[in-house]
């Protein structure tokens, strides 16, 4: 399993610059509004030591790191949810991503334009946000406009997802975003923007831009041009998605995979092959700590450190797991 961020934000804030930063890739990088017209789709490996030491350990011929999906999402501008600067476009890719990188501005350059002429971070975060609003309330009216038919049928099911369709409607109206909505498991098929995870990036130059950067709680500050902050983006997002990292290993290949926290380790063998699954038996599960510590397999198994999980057991981050099952 990869998983996928889109980089967003307003035009000339860093978006492809950090991109590139991030992935190697030569994307058109300009000095004006929608230089990006379409999404750039990096992929790229997750750093991971754990991963070479397993291989080292078990006496991998190779070892396949997970990847994760980086989207450059061209430059959103007021007016997006109405199709300005081809934002119906750009607002479509933000969906087809698991979490949004927010990349704010906190840089002052005179020979960089600014679309509001101005740097300032928190106006600009509220500006994206204002429009992935508008365009999620676009969207809930059409799914309104759906369901206030299929009320009539007294369907107590639906008149539910009704009324919590319109409690969402007065919850965006007031400018909040679905993240903060407590009743989103109550509707079907609603795939809104302001739903998904978002991970603020504060785009500094050289200095840090403190000032600036600190206006924005939670973010990580990235200097784009020194190819900075890839292994800290990485695991900021895992943990804003809630994600671990569980290795399988043989002699041919050691490889990493992601799947969300709490996974049962009988699902978590279908992400390897689709008959692990099926033909689940039990899995020796290996703490990676534990690996680390005795220095091969065959000391751990000695001491009585590998344990036979049956299919309820939930993979923990840094497990080593190998599945017996049936073809």
């Amino acid at each position: 399993m990869s998983f996928s961020l889109g980089i967003v934000g307003l035009p000339n804030v860093g978006k492809s610059t950090l991109f590139n930063a991030l992935t190697k890739n030569s994307v058109n990088v300009s000095n004006y509004p929608f230089c990006t017209i379409d999404k750039n789709v990096g992929i790229v490996a997750v750093p991971d030591e754990r991963l070479l030491n397993i291989q080292k350990i078990m006496g991998s011929a190779k070892a396949i790191p997970t990847i994760i999906e980086f989207y450059d999402i061209a430059g959103l501008v007021k007016g997006a949810h109405k199709g300005e600067g081809l934002g119906n476009q750009f607002l479509s890719h933000i969906r087809e991503v698991d979490a949004i990188v927010h990349v704010v501005r906190c840089f002052p350059d005179p020979n960089i334009v600014h679309v509001e002429g101005r740097v300032d971070p928190l106006k600009d975060i509220d500006t994206i946000n204002l429009e992935l609003i508008l365009s999620d309330i676009q969207t809930l009216d059409r799914k309104l406009e759906k369901l206030t038919s299929s009320v009539k049928t007294g369907d107590k099911k639906i008149i539910k997802e009704f009324e919590s369709c319109k409690k969402l409607r007065e919850h965006l109206d007031a400018g909040n975003t679905a993240r903060d909505f407590g009743q989103l498991d109550e509707i079907e098929d609603l795939a809104l923007l302001t739903s998904k995870p978002v991970l603020f990036v504060a785009s500094v130059d050289e200095t840090g831009n403190p000032d600036q950067a600190a206006k924005i709680p939670g973010a990580i500050s990235v200097c784009a041009p020194l190819e900075q902050g890839l292994t800290e983006l990485i695991e900021a997002g895992y943990k804003l998605l809630e994600l671990i990292t569980f290795y399988t290993s043989n002699n041919k290949e050691t490889r990493a995979w992601t799947v969300p926290a709490g996974t049962p380790v009988q699902k978590a063998a279908g992400k390897v092959h689709s008959d692990m699954e099926r033909g689940f038996i039990s899995a020796e599960i290996v703490s990676y700590n534990d690996l680390l510590a005795a220095g091969s397999y065959a000391k751990l198994r000695d001491t009585g450190r590998v344990h036979l999980s049956g299919r309820d057991y939930l993979v923990k981050d840094g497990d080593l797991v190998l599945v017996r099952f049936n073809v």
